[in-house]
């Protein structure tokens, strides 16, 4: 831990700043979403379909705003989107606090959606612009402080929720508030480089079709989706793995909780030990395949106990219920930790350093995307093996994935693809 903070101490000012932002806004924002939806069902007792659709346009806002905030980001200066993602997100858990009619449900949560779209690729790309030579080292940083959020925000949400969750949304409003504050006063104003050649007056459509032309971009993003898909499964196909053995009560509860402590405890603990082991012995392109093959196989716990006769009850039922899924998360964290720096490096380097935040926010959009389809398949195939009586159908679906994906990477990386393009004016 000591030498993690001396880490994080040796970086400039504004990426630490970043850093701790980055934990604050994940704090924030997973202190409520685990429970909006037994709000909205619960207390306000509004039917499932409007619920799924409440927090669809979330996401749909979200995703569908990415390239656009990222845009903005590059033409506006990166602080501006971020000030303003936080005061969004501010209002947007505000509201749902006080309001109950559909309408305000629907504005306030595209409103959290769109803030997320606004700084996500802003501080992607500052942190990246203030690291320089060490973001692959800035972004393992990033992730210890991305995932301790994620791992605090729940247990908080749990305390407040169990007074009120309108408590638990106006207590994440009033640290988004805070955050937008300290980012006025404490983050110094960066913009994008202007694009070579243009003196920064090229569109947006220009811009926008010399992003689409990037064809290495756009096949190391295809290549990409499977690592979202994959690592998602921790809130998807897990958990419901683990309540088809182990059951609804206390001991799937205590089953599901174990694997988001694997998760987020290994990647806090290891990412950076992991980082600087991978950065010393492989090319980011390696790091990438082997990181994607280790997501891959992270299934292969699930298909060997697939094979295992399920027990009737008892400690010998618990342990089948928790101990496969848990080692798949565990190695599902070992890919992502090995793979996310580099991830993050890479499309800094096919950017050409140029309109780093946009090539971020189509990023975000493609993998976006993906995770839905991904999702939609995933569960296709749960059902599916659940009425055949196949078990491991979907964890041969994910392994098969992870290999596919890594196959793509290797592929690239092989022909000279994730290396750095040769800087070219940008067409007027």
């Amino acid at each position: 831990m000591k030498g993690m903070l001396a880490q994080v101490r040796s970086h400039d000012r504004a990426v630490q700043l970043l850093m701790v932002n980055q934990f604050t806004i994940n704090l924030g924002f997973y202190m409520l979403m685990p429970y909006l939806a037994a709000h909205l069902s619960g207390t306000l007792g509004l039917a499932g379909w409007v619920v799924g659709l409440v927090l669809g346009v979330r996401n749909f806002s979200q995703q569908g705003m990415f390239l656009v905030g990222g845009t903005l980001a590059d033409r506006l200066g990166y602080k501006p989107l971020i000030v303003a993602g936080c005061a969004l997100r501010t209002l947007g858990f505000a509201t749902l606090a006080l309001v109950d009619s559909l309408p305000a449900l629907l504005a306030a949560s595209a409103a959290t959606g769109l803030a997320g779209a606004l700084f996500n690729p802003a501080v992607r790309a500052y942190l990246a612009a203030g690291a320089g030579e060490r973001r692959v080292e800035a972004f393992a940083l990033f992730n210890v402080f991305y995932q301790a959020g994620i791992l605090l925000g729940p247990l908080v949400g749990m305390v407040l929720t169990g007074v009120d969750f309108r408590v638990t949304c106006l207590v994440s409003a009033g640290i988004f508030a805070v955050l937008s504050v300290v980012q006025i006063r404490a983050l110094p104003a960066r913009r994008a480089a202007a694009p070579t050649g243009d003196g920064g007056t090229e569109s947006v459509l220009a811009q926008w079709r010399a992003i689409l032309a990037n064809r290495p971009f756009l096949l190391f993003s295809a290549a990409m989706i499977g690592s979202y898909v994959l690592s998602f499964q921790v809130y998807l196909a897990l958990p419901l793995e683990v309540r088809r053995l182990g059951g609804d009560g206390e001991s799937g509860t205590a089953a599901v909780a174990l694997l988001f402590a694997v998760s987020g405890l290994s990647t806090v603990i290891g990412q950076t030990r992991v980082t600087a082991w991978c950065k010393a012995r492989m090319a980011p392109g390696q790091a990438l395949t082997y990181g994607l093959t280790v997501m891959g196989c992270a299934f292969l716990p699930l298909l060997a106990a697939s094979a295992i006769p399920v027990p009737d009850k008892g400690v010998a039922l618990w342990l089948l219920a928790a101990v496969p899924p848990a080692l798949a998360a565990l190695l599902l964290a070992l890919g992502t930790m090995i793979a996310y720096p580099f991830e993050m490096d890479t499309i800094v380097r096919l950017s050409g350093d140029r309109l780093v935040a946009t090539h971020y926010g189509l990023y975000n959009t493609i993998c976006g995307i993906g995770i839905t389809l991904g999702n939609l398949l995933t569960g296709a195939a749960l059902d599916a093996a659940r009425a055949a009586g196949l078990a491991a159908l979907p964890w041969l679906a994910l392994l098969a994935l992870g290999l596919a994906c890594a196959t793509s990477l290797y592929g690239l990386h092989r022909s000279g693809r994730l290396a750095s393009p040769v800087a070219e004016p940008a067409p007027r």
